[in-house]
């Protein structure tokens, strides 16, 4: 059965690859085409040109791409100047031996692959981004900006907007193929360099066609310590229920009693058609888009909420 499942914010391109899917297209192939225009939309305030920079006023954006069926990967992260990473990530994937590149590695491949080099820092963001900062330093750190330490202010204005949102697509195709497409602009006022979960295969993002996928969103810290997405798919092959899969995952996550700790939110499908979307512990209703072969138009539902 042809399905796909996002988060909330997917919306500028759900419907794209839902029309992808309709017509037979592959799995990946549609969702990359879908999360492109996630990408590209200014209103979606934690991936692509509307996301937030890091604490220098960098835009560096991860993405990943999972094959459930070859189990191939690719991944991309902390990438600049490159607005469309899922695509790149699916690049890694199809044209080079290895599963990721970061940086100026990662843009160099962008450059050689045909990417155009984009206008990533949307003028708000900036605008945001320095009036925040200015408060949190004092006149000596503001004149010597940037070379200062920075590590001190990751302690007091970490994701002062709590903007810590993953666009995750997973889906299946006509094929019954499964597959995940990820793609992120971190934490606003992440340090330099800082990767999450979304780049991550295993943690934020894990697919095998056999027995389903997941993918998180939020806290990427907690879930690169859990292996969250697949220790899911994992559970599904020694033969857990979606549900108890995913129970299994929050027992880990709550498991966690030091380090950064906040909400999560899993996506997760199983081979027999069946989705889930649990929230853990974060503070707002989570809503998500889900759409399969039987229903007439995709539906923005709401996540379960779980405090184990």
């Amino acid at each position: 059965m042809k399905m796909l499942l996002a988060n909330a914010e997917a919306w500028p391109g759900f419907d794209t690859t839902v029309a992808l899917l309709r017509e037979g297209g592959a799995g990946i192939d549609a969702m990359v085409s879908g999360i492109a225009r996630v990408e590209r939309e200014a209103r979606v305030r934690s991936v692509g040109y509307g996301g937030w920079p890091n604490m220098l006023g960098e835009m560096e954006f991860d993405a990943g791409v999972m094959d459930g069926t070859t189990r191939a990967v690719g991944a991309v992260g902390a990438v600049p100047a490159t607005l469309p990473v899922s695509a790149l990530a699916y690049e890694v994937m199809k044209h080079l031996p290895h599963v990721m590149l970061t940086g100026q590695g990662a843009r160099r491949f962008a450059t050689e692959r045909g990417f155009a080099v984009d206008e990533v820092l949307h003028p708000d963001s900036k605008r945001v981004w320095w009036e925040k900062l200015e408060k949190e330093m004092s006149p000596e750190q503001r004149a010597a900006f940037p070379d200062i330490p920075l590590a001190p202010l990751s302690n007091t204005i970490t994701d002062p907007e709590r903007v810590r949102d993953t666009t995750v697509f997973l889906g299946r195709d006509a094929l019954h193929n499964t597959g995940v497409v990820t793609s992120t602009s971190g934490w606003a006022w992440k340090y330099p360099g800082r990767l999450g979960d979304s780049p991550i295969p295993g943690a934020g993002f894990y697919a095998d066609s056999r027995y389903g996928a997941a993918a998180c969103t939020h806290t990427g810290e907690m879930t690169m310590r859990c292996g969250t997405s697949r220790s899911i798919v994992l559970a599904m092959r020694l033969g857990y229920s979606l549900e108890d899969a995913l129970k299994l995952a929050v027992e880990e996550l709550s498991e966690l009693k030091t380090g950064f700790l906040a909400g999560v939110v899993i996506h997760a499908i199983d081979a027999h058609g069946n989705h889930r979307v649990v929230n853990y512990h974060c503070d707002d209703e989570i809503r998500y888009w889900y759409w399969d072969e039987r229903m007439a138009a995709p539906e923005l539902r709401v996540a379960s909420a779980v405090q184990s």
